[in-house]
């Protein structure tokens, strides 16, 4: 009787690890394919706050948000 219940226990636990760390990774390849933001977004949203945007400061923004995704 307790074997079945630790048995059932152990399988919930290594269930909820592997699906966590496949969910993960699914999660990291759809946004690398399909990345949420853009140059083109960052210079609009920069605009529309009332800045003009340089080259460099759109390529420190991209380098922040490809850091946050990886």
């Amino acid at each position: 009787m307790l074997i079945d219940i630790l048995q059932i226990l152990f399988g919930v636990i290594i269930g909820l690890v592997i699906g966590f760390l496949v969910a993960k990774k699914v999660m990291k390849d759809q946004l690398k394919k399909n990345p949420p933001i853009n140059e083109a977004m960052i210079k609009t949203m920069m605009t529309q706050m009332g800045r003009t945007p340089s080259q460099k400061q759109v390529n420190q923004m991209m380098k922040a948000m490809n850091k946050f995704i990886d």
